[in-house]
């Protein structure tokens, strides 16, 4: 990459690596899809131990996210919209460790199927999450993000329709105690999850509006 090429801003690095970010985050929900049949069969650790791991290594692409840009004065996109987009991202892998932790301290005979929903729908938003980043580099793409951002919603309010669901069961139900206070942590960690790729998405459909 010439000197003259990263005066005008074909440097691509920072798309690359909001892209290996956002891929970071939708690998840590598939890896969280994977750890129901897992729990089961004895491999839990193994999962957890995956979603650690990829959790460093989305760590490490934000860190080199923040370097790149205290090192370059030029960059393709604002600079505050690039380290909102990288910290958004990050915050999706970092609490879908915290999910996967959780649901190895579940109390004895714990129904997990209970979450798997939810646990589908925070896949399906880290899916729509790839996509809005992966369109970025092509600013042209304003109606393709706008569109993936109202599917990105509508998964945001399904969860949040879903989960009153499963809280109202939990509370006119006669679990002991220590089980709802539980089920009540977890449901609200999924949403928290969900959240946390509706508000990258957010960005993205920011940064949008600024080159329709």
């Amino acid at each position: 990459m010439s000197a003259l090429q990263r005066i005008f801003g074909r440097d691509t690095k920072f798309y690359d690596l909001l892209e290996s970010g956002a891929a970071a985050a939708k690998q840590s929900a598939s890896i969280l899809v994977a750890l129901f049949p897992k729990l089961s069969a004895g491999g839990s650790n193994d999962v957890l131990s995956d979603l650690s791991q990829e959790r460093r290594k989305h760590k490490r692409i934000s860190q080199r996210t923040t370097e790149e840009l205290c090192q370059n004065f030029v960059t393709p996109l604002e600079r505050e919209d690039i380290e909102a987009l990288s910290t958004a991202l990050y915050k999706i892998t970092k609490t879908v460790e915290k999910i996967g932790e959780r649901l190895l301290i579940s109390p004895t005979g714990t129904d997990l199927s209970l979450v798997s929903r939810q646990i589908t729908m925070l896949e399906k938003a880290a899916e729509v999450v790839v996509t809005m980043v992966t369109q970025i580099r092509a600013k042209s793409h304003g109606e393709e993000i706008r569109d993936a951002y109202e599917r990105l919603q509508t998964i945001e309010g399904d969860a949040d329709k879903l989960m009153n669901e499963l809280l109202r069961e939990l509370y006119h139900g006669s679990s002991d105690a220590r089980v709802v206070v539980f089920w009540k942590d977890l449901y609200e960690l999924l949403e928290k999850g969900i959240d946390r790729c509706r508000d990258a998405g957010y960005v993205v459909f920011h940064v949008a509006l600024k080159y329709s």
